[in-house]
């Protein structure tokens, strides 16, 4: 399994429903479990149901398994568990009250094209 195309897949479906502050963290030296979390947020329940549809979708096409999804009931905060890498989808009040970020947050990982979020940065 190549991490990156994963990565890849998971931001492809984000972006191609817009997603927002997509943020993307190297978890490999906190945890063994994933070595990617994917953060995004949607602004409205049917926005983050759209996402994690999207990303379900493009994490398949790419040949990578969806294990398991969380939270689509109510679409506030949904996890999209791909194996090694992990997507939350939020909205933007739910973002704001978890601060994901700052548990993850330590070691920035990202695609060339999206912005750095966190600390410091790969080379």
């Amino acid at each position: 399994m190549n991490i990156t195309q994963l990565q890849e897949a998971i931001v492809t479906g984000l972006e191609d429903v817009k997603a927002h502050n997509i943020a993307v963290f190297d978890t490999e030296h906190l945890t063994s479990m994933f070595e990617r979390v994917i953060i995004a947020s949607g602004t409205s329940n049917r926005q983050t149901k759209a996402l994690a549809s999207s990303v379900k979708d493009a994490v398949r096409q790419a040949g990578f398994p969806v294990l398991r999804t969380e939270g689509e009931e109510n679409g506030e905060w949904i996890i999209v568990d791909c194996g090694a890498a992990v997507a939350h989808i939020m909205q933007p009040a739910i973002r704001d009250y978890y601060r994901l970020e700052e548990l993850w947050g330590e070691k920035p990982s990202r695609p060339a094209r999206l912005p750095l979020r966190g600390a410091s940065a790969k080379p």
